[in-house]
C-alpha cells in the first residue's frame, strides 16, 4: 500500500480568543456574527415550545371574574416562564408575544347549562350583582380605598363573606421603618448582638420568690364591677392620685439593700418582665445598665417607653406612627390607654385599705394623703446555676426585684392580691384595629372572641402583663374592658366588664414560657457581670428582632438625651 492510498490525520487547527470568551470574532461565519453568545449547561432547564394553557386573557389576577385588586403578574397564572436554555446569561434569547397574543383568546365551548353554573359559583350572578350595587352604594359614599368600614359588611347569612380577610397581601405592604428609641452615640460601642431566635431557645428553671419586705398599702377591690356588662357599662372617672414610678437606682429601699450588700443583681417588674417577654416585643426599647463594683442595676430612663402601654403592638398593621395629630395615632393610643390603665386602678377600689409592713418609701408629707392604692413587695430571686456548690459563696448569683400590687380581694376568710390591668378599644374601623370585634356588641355574647382577638394583637403587653402578676406572687390579674364612649372622643370612656384571671394559668393560655424568660434573664446578667464597670444600653433593634449591648462613656450622654427631649417637649407644647 502506497503512502498515498493511506489515510492521514491532521491537527485541526485552534484559534485562539486572545480578547475574551468564545470563538474568535474573524473565525464565526457571516450569518451568526451579531448573535450573542450563550453558554449552555446541563443544568438548565428546557422550557416549553409553545403553553396554550396560559393564555394571555388569564394574566390579569383574573380581575374581570372576581374583581380583585392585586400586585399585576403575581399569581399562579402568570408565573416567570423558564428559558429554553442558558437560564443565567441567554436573557437575548427570550422571546415575549404580548402583542400577538392580545387578540388570542380559548374558545368557550361549554354548554349553555354549564356556563350558567360557573357563573353563579363564581358569585357572578345577576341578583348577586344588584345587591353588590345596592351595598356599595349605601356604604361607599365618601370612603376611600382602605378597610371595610362596618357599613360596608354584607349584611344576611353573607355576613362573613364580607369581612376582610386579615393577611391578604400582606406581602405587598411596605416594611416599616421605626427609629431607635434612644439616640445612640457616635463614640458608643457594640459589645454583642444576641438574636431572638437565639433567646426563645434558652431556658432556666423557675427560681423561688422569697419575700425580704413590703411597703404601702393597698385598697379592697370593689366587687360590684365584676357584675358590670355592656347593658350596665360604667362610666369611666378621671381620679387625681399620686403613684410613684421611680427607677431602679433612685430606689431608697434598694440603694440600702445595696449597701448592706443583700444581692448582686437589682430590678424593678416593669424592667424585668420586658426582658422575660423580650422576643414578643416589636416596638423599640432600651434598658439602662449600671454595673458598680460586682453589682448590677437594670434601670430604665425616665420617660421612656416603660412608662407608657403600648397598644395593639403585634397586629399585622399597627397604628400610624407618623400622624402625632390624630387621636388614633401610635403616641395618642399610648398616652389614652396609660391613663385609661391608671383610672381603672383607681376606681374598682374601695376606700377600706390593707398597710404593708412600711409606709410608702417614696411618699412625702404633701403626697401622704393623695397617694393610689399600690403596695410594693420586694423579693429576693437565686439565678444561681445548679452546677455550682453551695461552699463557692462567690459565684452565687441573687437577685431583689421591686414588684408591685395594686389592690386586695376577700376570698372567704382569706385577703388575696390582685395587679389591675385595662384593655382598650378605640374605633374597630382605624388602622391598627387587628380585626377587632365591636365590644359593645360582642362583648357579653362572644367574650372568647374578643379575648383571642386581644391576644393575637397584644401578645407582647398581655404576656408582660402575666409575668409581673407572677413576679409580685399576686393570687389574680384582674382586667377590664374600657371603651370609647364615642369612637371619634378619646377623652371619655365607660367601662363594659371585667374578668379575673390566675397569673399562672393566664401565662399558659398566653403559651408564655416562664423557663424561658427566665433563660433570657440568666444570660443577660451573666454577660454584664464579666463586663467591666460603667454604663451600658441595652436596646431592642427598632426594625430586626435582635438586641444590641453599647457601652456609654458616662452618665452625660444619657442626661443630654433626657434634656433634648424635655426640650422638645416644651417645644411641642409652645407650638400647640
Amino acid at each position: 500500500m502506497t503512502d498515498s492510498t493511506q489515510p492521514h490525520f491532521y491537527l485541526p487547527k485552534i484559534f485562539d480568543n486572545e480578547g475574551g470568551w468564545g470563538p474568535a470574532t474573524h473565525v464565526i461565519p457571516n450569518q451568526f456574527r451579531d448573535i450573542p453568545y450563550a453558554p449552555y449547561s446541563k443544568g438548565d432547564k428546557l422550557g416549553r415550545v409553545a403553553d396554550w394553557t396560559n393564555p394571555e386573557v388569564q394574566k390579569q389576577d383574573n380581575r374581570e371574574v372576581t374583581g380583585r385588586q392585586g400586585r399585576t403578574g403575581f399569581n399562579r397564572f402568570n408565573k416567570d416562564q423558564q428559558q429554553a436554555y442558558g437560564a443565567s446569561f441567554a436573557s437575548a434569547f427570550a422571546y415575549t408575544h404580548n402583542e400577538e397574543e392580545s387578540s388570542f383568546s380559548v374558545v368557550d365551548n361549554r354548554s349553555a347549562i354549564a356556563k350558567k353554573m360557573a357563573i353563579k359559583a363564581a358569585g357572578g350572578g345577576a341578583r348577586n350583582r344588584i345587591q353588590n350595587k345596592q351595598t356599595n352604594a349605601v356604604g361607599g359614599q365618601g370612603q376611600g380605598q382602605g378597610y371595610r368600614t362596618v357599613n360596608q359588611r354584607v349584611q344576611g347569612n353573607r355576613q362573613q363573606q364580607g369581612r376582610k380577610r386579615y393577611g391578604y397581601k400582606d406581602y405587598d405592604k411596605p416594611q416599616r421603618v421605626r427609629n431607635a428609641s434612644i439616640n445612640i452615640g457616635s463614640d458608643w460601642k457594640v459589645l454583642d448582638e444576641i438574636e431572638f431566635n437565639r433567646m426563645s431557645k434558652l431556658s432556666f428553671g423557675v427560681p423561688e420568690a422569697v419575700d425580704i419586705a413590703s411597703y404601702g398599702f393597698v385598697h379592697i377591690y370593689n366587687k360590684a364591677y365584676d357584675r358590670v356588662n355592656t347593658k350596665n357599662e360604667k362610666v369611666l372617672q378621671h381620679i387625681e392620685r399620686v403613684k410613684y414610678d421611680t427607677t431602679t437606682s433612685e430606689d431608697p429601699v434598694i440603694q440600702q439593700f445595696i449597701k448592706e450588700d443583700k444581692a448582686t443583681v437589682f430590678a424593678s417588674d416593669t424592667v424585668l418582665s420586658l426582658l422575660m417577654c423580650a422576643t414578643r416585643t416589636v416596638y423599640p426599647w432600651d434598658i439602662v445598665v449600671k454595673k458598680v463594683g460586682n453589682k448590677v442595676i437594670l434601670d430604665k430612663r425616665p420617660g421612656g417607653v416603660f412608662d407608657f402601654v403600648t397598644v395593639n403592638e403585634n397586629t399585622f398593621d399597627p397604628p400610624a406612627e407618623n400622624e402625632r395629630e390624630t387621636i388614633n395615632s401610635w403616641s395618642a393610643l399610648c398616652t389614652e390607654a396609660t391613663d385609661i390603665n391608671d383610672n381603672f386602678a383607681r376606681q374598682v377600689v374601695e376606700k377600706e385599705k390593707i398597710s404593708f409592713e412600711h409606709p410608702n418609701p417614696f411618699a412625702t408629707e404633701e403626697t401622704k394623703q393623695q397617694l393610689a392604692s399600690c403596695g410594693y413587695r420586694y423579693r429576693a430571686f437565686d439565678l444561681t446555676s445548679k452546677a455550682v456548690s453551695e461552699e463557692d459563696a462567690v459565684d452565687k448569683i441573687n437577685m431583689i426585684v421591686r414588684t408591685e400590687v395594686d389592690a386586695a380581694v376577700k376570698i372567704g376568710n382569706h385577703t388575696a392580691l390582685m395587679t389591675i390591668r385595662a384593655l382598650n378599644e378605640f374605633d374597630p374601623a382605624a388602622q391598627g384595629a387587628g380585626g377587632a370585634l365591636s365590644w359593645k356588641k360582642s362583648l357579653d355574647s362572644a367574650r372568647g372572641a374578643v379575648v383571642a382577638t386581644e391576644m393575637k394583637n397584644n401578645a407582647a403587653k398581655l404576656a408582660r402583663w402575666a409575668v409581673q402578676a407572677t413576679l409580685a406572687g399576686a393570687d389574680q390579674l384582674k382586667l377590664g374592658y374600657v371603651a370609647r364612649s364615642n369612637p371619634k372622643d378619646n377623652t371619655r370612656h365607660v367601662v363594659l366588664g371585667t374578668q379575673a384571671y390566675k397569673p399562672h394559668d393566664f401565662a399558659t393560655q398566653m403559651n408564655v414560657s416562664l423557663n424561658n424568660g427566665w433563660g433570657i434573664v440568666k444570660a443577660v446578667v451573666d454577660m454584664c457581670l464579666q463586663l467591666p464597670e460603667g454604663i451600658y444600653i441595652l436596646m431592642k433593634d427598632p426594625n430586626r428582632p435582635m438586641l444590641r449591648i453599647y457601652s456609654v462613656p458616662g452618665d452625660e450622654d444619657l442626661e443630654a438625651y433626657e434634656e433634648e427631649e424635655e426640650e422638645e417637649e416644651e417645644e411641642e407644647r409652645s407650638d400647640k
